[in-house]
């Protein structure tokens, strides 16, 4: 009867307590055994004891058993299922064998097996319900020990998953054997701890997987106590490097130079400031003993102080500064910084051939241009309206390989061979399914942390609903799932999905809310119990993500935070059906964007998703960009460049509209007084006069620049118009990085000289204009040429100042002060042309060496930009001059900007007092009457130096901290679905990619070739494919790698086992034809039947040459099922490519998995450790191999990133420094100007290590830019620098006193120019782009050209000038015409005191 308790009556050997089988539980399932008490008996006949020993050895050749000859088939059967498994293994194998045979058939069955309660059969008959298996624990250890390890290859898994469900000890891997199952036993196996006083335990020795017998011992895949060691690899990125303390060696060693640095430098100064106060107690001395000579006096304090050349200068009210006696005459003759030397040092000024030719040139074309404006406006535009033709083949490339992937990159080549061979990596569609956690008040908050768990029956059901939905799908044109999904056993077998509700079979309403949690469990715990329909076990780690441990380290699954559902969709080289498949994914995500919402008002749910298509539609939206920010950033920068240029015209002091408004306001009340005109008040300005409406100044309207710098604006788009047509002509094609860096990139590079042409073009106006002061006028009192102005009427010769024909003396002094508006432009671009020039080839050439960077989206950018920066200063240099002279035609006339045809008459204006500072803007004042003075002050120098010295140690410091990669999620628009996703992928995924190590160009068909790759035979190599794979696996650490690899030729191999009799099998009565599934096995026999040598582990036997292509194709066709797992057709189909008549393997790939990746450095050093495996397989076994993974290709640009910034930065820097020395004349300045521009390099790469931003191909291109750009703020200060000088060799004694004023000069002339142009210009564009909503626009662009503006914008301004003047080559005067005047200002500028002088100095002046 059911449920009755049985013990053995005689519990000692020879006796039975379970004997021959009492038929089945129900109609399906296996025998149920008899229970029996009695003796052991013998065989029925030969037949069964020959059976028997066939399956448990020679063990039970003789003597008694307690089974029958039907349950001797019975564990046959079941043997063989466990066998196909664990086969490869001899330890595991037999163990395995030993003991079931023992259990089912030892005669001393009562000495440990006990019956505890029995059932009715469906037959009726009373079999055996459960029984206890008592099992000694060291032979249950060893049991488990010998098959933990043994791998199943097909599934990336362990046999224990099979035979075990997955278990990690002996006592689960017995429960795993022990419970009642379908597939399992048909009836409960118990194991007790505790053995009865009555029992022994069985236990035998085990064997061991380690052990030399041929019964025993079993390969490194299997084993890894056989495994040979592979030599140490440390884990990337971890690379040993010298350290003291917590700092690297070098950050140490920098840190304490600095420090020496810095402590000798004060050390020094205190030095000489004691020297100083001795000296000067000496000298007050005697000056005390020498009161009575007033007339000589003797302090210090008269002796100019802070930088020396004081004297040169220092001139109050006329008087000049003791110790020098040089007239303004010829002060004006031998130019600036004259007055310092001897005569005799001058009188034959260097001269820089090079310098003369360009400003001769730069004169000519500038004025061609200005006297021709219309022609040149014709010619330019219908050349550029030419090349804009190119907008035709105008194209933008977005996929994302294509993009970002170096044509000829290795991984590129790699992925194509893999896809070409194997078929492209199949197209996951996934999905993250959290519950939302209910906040407080009751209001849904979705977050990362504090989730409550997925699962629950009515998530589960919800979620079946919209599963059923997503199979039920169709496209527009009528595509389903399975129309386009992947299935592993070909177009008739099922579509894989994994999923959580594949452990529920069909239908998870098939259970209830008491019994889902239990199943899942048992799914969970065991997948080869729960397999989907595609019949591949499914891991828990694939469909359930952050699942907690509980206290004694088990996995709770029911407190997962996230379910994760995979969609598998086929990918192919085919553009039809890859186009039917993006199809179908762009309707799934229509439909899952709809489900979004409605899961989490319904279910709760927060639903997370990414399709095939999601990525590259999302990055390439227009959206990326915050356009309505950059928009606003062009138009504060257009706005800024009018208002600024427009400034720039002289004026009278207090003609602002501001003064002008309070001046109305102030003298509006005199109207209504009476009108008491007097000849005292004639003379009154009119200004002050009363007026019913304010009088606004006319620089509103007529000295305005808005049209003109709206024409600079279109010039900058023009130019990037004209190059893009230009290079959409060469082929080359458009990324969205173009059209988003480009613009900006050239509008700020182009602006700065449009401020520098107008600043000078004022400059001229004040000193050849018509309203040029008298003062101007150069006198000569021997000659009567040109001592008063020329009048505005007079015609004038257009003669080239910079001719060397006529006397430097003679023309100097007879130089009129007024020239036409024609001249005056045409000396403006010969001036600034050749700094023009000079900015316009360095920024050029650093872009374009950017074109040597492999990765098209880099190179196009280099490109592009290149050609729009020399577009843009070939129509500087053109079109703007005569546009320039046009607006200079229009002031004059008293014209209205914008409104040209409107004309102000002329107000009368009482001449004022001439200044040299007349003119001067804001900016120009300040670093005139304070900014140089100060900087040159040898203190000042000196903590200058010091600092910019602890920038470079700081910033050297921060970029051995910046990371590689660039992280996805920032090119996405900022409210794309996708960003949900790649939070939850962090969060919930834990499973790698897969990653394939492709074995091509080898034989495979010879015996030493099959040694090199195989893993599971004795006489495979030691260090073969397969062995080494399995010894990267044991350091995860340093391989990335964690699953057993699929050796498809050791499975093949197996799969030829005459022992797997439902594998390879012939037709009995003709061998050549293979049986089928469906072929009865009466009529076949196994491949290798009756071969001689038979089939052995030594591969002995195994096929070769023809033979092997034979039996592989049939192996790769053959259907994989459970009465046979090794065969190839769903686990290795895909593995190998063959020739067209199959009979070479062209090449095989060996799949694995990588451990889960977490971060961009995790995916690099993949990667690279990827990569470090492969060349170490190829060189082992003299076989090509490479790896691949679907995100290699993205990633190979960080194996030589680093390597590729420095070329670029290095042959830019090698340009910058061969371009400035040869257009400045000087090697030294060249090397000082290229080391600025170096500084501000590093300085803008050290603010990325602290700044998180990492190196990849965008911050490359903007380091490219911010070499150029750093060019523009050094640029034009050192030519100026080499402009102003008088070629006194560097060791002069007055040296250093001729280097600090033509510094000053330098400053002064086009200081406010870099600083208004260049530095203000940048920043308020950069400051608008603050404000954008993209992660990516602030990181790479606000950040970087942040840091990028404010480091050039110091190191142009602050340390350049300052090094020069320490250093500075010898200069090379520019001719007399374009001196005056700054000669002029030096000479009559009475409104500050000298800047050469301290205020100790000036006070006794």
């Amino acid at each position: 009867m059911s449920g009755q308790h049985v013990v053995a009556a005689t519990a000692g050997p020879g006796t039975c307590v379970m004997r021959s089988s009492c038929g089945t539980k129900g109609w399906f399932g296996k025998p149920l055994p008899c229970p029996y008490d009695g003796p052991a008996l013998e065989p029925e006949d030969e037949g069964a004891r020959s059976l028997l020993v066939e399956v448990c050895g020679t063990d039970y050749a003789e003597g008694p058993v307690c089974c029958t000859q039907d349950q001797v088939e019975t564990l046959y059967d079941n043997l063989k299922t466990a066998e196909a498994i664990i086969s490869s293994c001899p330890a595991c194998r037999n163990n395995f064998r030993s003991f079931y045979c023992t259990f089912t058939c030892s005669p001393d069955q009562a000495t440990f097996l006990n019956v505890t309660e029995t059932q009715k059969s469906r037959t009726g008959e009373t079999a055996v319900k459960s029984v206890d298996f008592f099992v000694g624990q060291e032979f249950a250890q060893g049991f488990f020990d010998s098959c933990k390890s043994v791998q199943f290859g097909a599934s990336n898994g362990y046999a224990m998953d099979f035979i075990g469900g997955g278990a990690k000890d002996y006592k689960a891997f017995l429960k795993f054997m022990g419970d009642e199952k379908d597939l399992g036993s048909p009836f409960q196996i118990n194991y007790p701890s505790q053995v009865p006083d009555n029992y022994t335990a069985l236990n035998p020795v085990p064997r061991n997987c380690a052990d030399n017998d041929l019964g025993s011992r079993c390969t490194c895949i299997d084993c890894p106590d056989v495994c040979s060691t592979l030599p140490y690899v440390p884990p990337p990125g971890t690379e040993s490097t010298c350290h003291v303390g917590v700092l690297s060696c070098l950050s140490f060693i920098l840190i304490l130079a600095y420090c020496l640095a810095v402590a000798g430098f004060f050390c020094g100064y205190l030095l000489e400031l004691t020297i100083r106060r001795r000296r000067e107690k000496k000298y007050e001395t005697l000056v005390a003993d020498a009161a009575s000579e007033a007339e000589h006096p003797l302090s210090p304090r008269s002796r100019s102080r802070g930088l020396v050349g004081a004297s040169s200068l220092a001139q109050v009210d006329g008087e000049e500064s003791t110790g020098v006696a040089s007239s303004e005459e010829s002060r004006h003759h031998l130019g600036r910084g004259a007055s310092l030397l001897d005569p005799m040092d001058t009188v034959q000024p260097r001269q820089y051939r090079l310098n003369t030719m360009l400003r001769r040139f730069f004169y000519r074309l500038g004025l061609i241009c200005a006297t021709s404006p219309w022609l040149i406006f014709a010619l330019v535009f219908l050349a550029t309206g030419l090349l804009n033709l190119g907008w035709k083949k105008f194209q933008v490339e977005t996929e994302p390989v294509r993009l970002w992937v170096a044509p000829d990159s290795e991984s590129k080549l790699q992925k194509e061979y893999f896809d070409e061979h194997f078929g492209p990596f199949y197209r996951p569609e996934q999905i993250f399914i959290t519950s939302a956690p209910v906040q407080a008040e009751g209001a849904v908050s979705v977050s990362l942390s504090g989730k409550p768990p997925v699962l629950s029956w009515s998530h589960l059901k919800y979620w079946a609903k919209v599963e059923r939905g997503i199979r039920s799908l169709r496209s527009p044109n009528g595509y389903t799932f399975d129309d386009v999904c992947f299935k592993p056993a070909g177009p008739g077998g099922a579509c894989v999905v994994q999923s959580a509700l594949a452990w529920f079979g069909e239908d998870v309403l098939d259970y209830d809310e008491d019994t889902w949690e239990e199943h899942l469990l048992d799914c969970a715990n065991s997948p080869v119990d729960c397999l989907p329909d595609y019949q591949q076990p499914l891991k828990p780690e694939f469909v359930l993500g952050d699942v907690p441990e509980t206290s004694d380290g088990k996995k709770d699954y029911l407190g997962a935070e996230a379910l994760v559902v995979t969609f598998v969709v086929s990918d192919s080289l085919n553009t039809t059906v890859q186009e039917k498949a993006m199809e179908w994914e762009r309707a799934l995500r229509e439909y899952l964007l709809g489900v979004v919402p409605h899961a989490l008002d319904e279910a709760g749910l927060a639903v997370s998703f990414s399709t095939g298509v999601s990525l590259e539609e999302e990055i390439n939206k227009s959206t990326n960009m915050d356009v309505r920010i950059v928009v606003l950033s062009y138009v504060a920068m257009f706005f800024y460049v009018s208002l600024a240029l427009g400034s720039s015209a002289s004026e009278r002091e207090g003609d602002g509209v501001f003064p002008s408004l309070l001046r109305w306001a102030r003298n509006f009340p005199k109207l209504f007084k009476g009108n008491r005109l007097t000849s005292s008040t004639m003379s009154v300005d009119s200004r002050e006069t009363p007026h019913v409406f304010p009088r606004l100044p006319r620089k509103l309207f007529v000295g305005s620049k808005f049209m003109l710098g709206l024409f600079g604006i279109a010039l900058v788009i023009l130019s990037v118009s004209t190059s893009v047509g230009f290079f959409s002509l060469l082929g080359v094609k458009v990324t969205l990085i173009i059209a988003e860096v480009i613009p900006f990139l050239v509008l700020a590079v182009g602006v700065d000289n449009v401020f520098i042409l107008v600043h000078e073009l004022d400059r001229q106006n004040l000193l050849h204009g018509p309203n040029a002061s008298a003062t101007h006028a150069t006198f000569q009192p021997s000659s009567d040429d040109y001592t008063t102005a020329m009048s505005p009427t007079q015609t004038h010769n257009h003669r080239s100042p910079f001719s060397s024909s006529h006397d430097d003396n003679v023309e100097s002094a007879s130089m009129p002060v007024f020239l036409s508006a024609e001249e005056r432009v045409a000396r403006t671009l010969a001036k600034m042309g050749p700094s023009i020039l000079l900015s316009t080839v360095t920024e050029t050439l650093a872009f374009a060496l950017g074109a040597l960077v492999p990765m098209p989206a880099v190179r196009n950018f280099a490109l592009y930009a290149a050609g729009s920066v020399l577009l843009n200063a070939l129509l500087q240099v053109t079109v703007f001059i005569a546009a320039l002279v046009l607006d200079l035609r229009r002031v004059e006339a008293n014209r209205v900007d914008c409104f040209p045809c409107i004309k102000l008459h002329s107000r009368i204006a009482l001449p004022d007092p001439s200044s040299a500072s007349a003119g001067l803007g804001g900016i120009a004042k300040f670093i005139r009457r304070q900014y140089a003075a100060f900087l040159l002050k040898p203190v000042v120098k000196g903590i200058v130096l010091l600092t910019f010295s602890g920038f470079l140690i700081a910033s050297v410091i921060s970029i051995q901290h910046i990371e590689l990669g660039l992280d996805q999620r920032l090119a996405l628009p900022s409210e794309s679905y996708l960003i949900p996703y790649f939070n939850d992928l962090d969060a919930y995924l834990d499973v790698g990619p897969p990653v394939y190590f492709v074995s091509h160009g080898v034989n495979v068909t010879h015996r030493p070739k099959q040694q090199a790759l195989c893993g599971r035979f004795t006489t495979c190599d030691e260090f073969s494919m397969v062995n080494v794979l399995e010894a990267e696996r044991n350091r995860p650490e340093s391989s990335f790698i964690s699953e057993p690899s699929a050796s498809w030729i050791d499975d093949f191999f197996r799969w030829l086992d005459p022992a797997q009799e439902e594998c390879c099998r012939v037709m009995k009565r003709d061998p050549s034809r293979f049986c089928s599934e469906y072929d009865s096995p009466a009529r076949c026999q196994t491949c290798l039947a009756g071969k001689t040598p038979a089939w052995n582990i030594t591969m002995e036997g195994l096929p070769e040459g023809k033979e092997f292509m034979r039996y592989l194709n049939q192996w790769l066709i053959s259907p994989t099922n459970q009465e046979c797992p090794l065969a190839g057709k769903a686990s290795f189909g895909t593995a190998l490519s063959l020739t067209e008549n199959g009979q070479e393997v062209v090449a095989s790939h060996f799949r694995t998995f990588h451990k889960p990746l977490k971060s961009q450095a995790d995916f690099i050093n993949s990667f690279a450790a990827a990569r470090r495996i492969a060349d170490d397989l190829s060189e082992r076994t003299g076989t090509k191999v490479f790896p691949y993974s679907l995100h290699y290709v993205f990633f190979d640009q960080y194996a030589h990133i680093v390597a590729i910034t420095q070329e670029i930065l290095g042959l830019g820097l090698g340009s910058v420094l061969i371009v400035t020395a040869l257009l400045l004349g000087s090697w030294r300045t060249g090397t000082i100007v290229t080391g600025v521009v170096a500084l501000t390099v590093v300085t803008v790469m050290g603010v990325m290590g602290v700044w998180g931003i990492s190196l990849n191909a965008i911050s490359l291109v903007n380091l490219v830019i911010s070499l150029g750009i750093a060019v523009e703020f050094c640029a034009h200060v050192a030519r100026a620098f080499m402009s102003a000088g008088t070629g006194l060799p560097a060791d002069h004694p007055a040296g250093q006193k001729e280097r600090d004023e033509r510094m000053w000069t330098a400053l002064v002339d086009v200081g406010p120019s870099v600083l208004s142009g260049i530095t203000f210009t940048k920043l308020i564009g950069m400051a608008v782009l603050g404000l954008t909503r993209s992660k990516l626009l602030e990181i790479y662009y606000f950040r970087m050209w942040l840091t990028l503006i404010i480091s050039g914008a110091l190191h142009g301004l602050v340390l350049l000038p300052v090094v020069l003047s320490l250093a500075g080559g010898p200069g090379y005067p520019q001719q007399e015409a374009d001196e005056e005047w700054m000669s002029n200002a030096m000479r009559n500028d009475y409104e500050y005191a000298p800047f050469l002088a301290d205020d100790d100095s000036i006070r006794s002046d």
